[in-house]
């Protein structure tokens, strides 16, 4: 039994490692998929600001439409830019070489990047954009360092930089770590809009990632309580069969 849970542990550091590494730790961002509203105001944003790179292949207008509480007419008038009907893929013009080239590295797809790292990262990453002149867009990022992708909702946000503090380890180096930012180019939007923003876009993004992830949830409670009540029968049933023989 020892040698079994020595095994496990070693199997699983690393994904340990992998969850850890990369940056800093992540912010934790609240998820509401029955907020409507949220979620259009995100649907918004990414149609705005992501999808002229980033494609979302597996996620069609149309069902957007019904989940998100939409007529077909108000995502063609507001939502859609790169498809011209209604029941399409929300595909980009770009290609995957063409991203390599513009950016060191293909572009990726979107419909389930929140299912692939989750929703407290994206937050994260879309929180720490910050100011690098040694970077090719002239930002970095503080969750994905060295990310080849600009940040190109800076005009909301604003420009900040890094602020460090130094301290000295356990081995008697110093270490600088991140402690917060300053802003030297203010945004459209102040902190706390910016902030909602992010939550409605990653909301959003969450939603995109599995559609029927609600709808999921209240079939499995359905389930869960009609098993109960076959039990309570079959319970019944079986002690009036059972009765004579005990």
């Amino acid at each position: 039994m020892k040698n079994l849970i020595i095994a496990l542990v070693i199997g699983l550091l690393p994904l340990s490692v992998n969850a850890a590494g990369g940056g800093m730790e992540n912010m934790k961002v609240d998820i509401d998929l029955e907020n409507k509203s949220s979620l259009q105001r995100g649907a918004r944003l990414f149609t705005n600001y992501c999808l002229s790179c980033h494609s979302a292949n597996y996620m069609r207008y149309n069902r957007m439409a019904i989940d998100l509480g939409l007529t077909d007419k108000q995502v063609e008038d507001n939502l859609m830019f790169a498809s011209d009907k209604v029941g399409e893929t929300m595909t980009v013009a770009m290609t995957k070489e063409d991203g390599k080239a513009w950016f060191g590295t293909k572009v990726p797809d979107l419909t389930v990047i929140t299912r692939s790292r989750g929703s407290d990262w994206l937050y994260t990453y879309m929180m720490t954009f910050y100011a690098d002149e040694s970077r090719p867009y002239g930002v970095n990022n503080a969750r994905f360092p060295s990310v080849g992708m600009p940040h190109v909702l800076w005009e909301l946000e604003g420009l900040k930089k890094p602020i460090y503090e130094t301290h000295t380890d356990h081995a008697g180096h110093e270490v600088k770590t991140l402690s917060g930012y300053e802003m030297v180019v203010p945004g459209k939007m102040t902190a706390v809009e910016y902030d909602n923003a992010m939550k409605d876009l990653v909301n959003f993004m969450t939603y995109m990632g599995e559609p029927m992830k609600l709808e999921r949830q209240r079939w499995g409670v359905l389930t869960m309580i009609f098993l109960v009540l076959l039990f309570i029968v079959a319970y019944a049933l079986k002690k009036e069969y059972w009765r004579d023989i005990h």
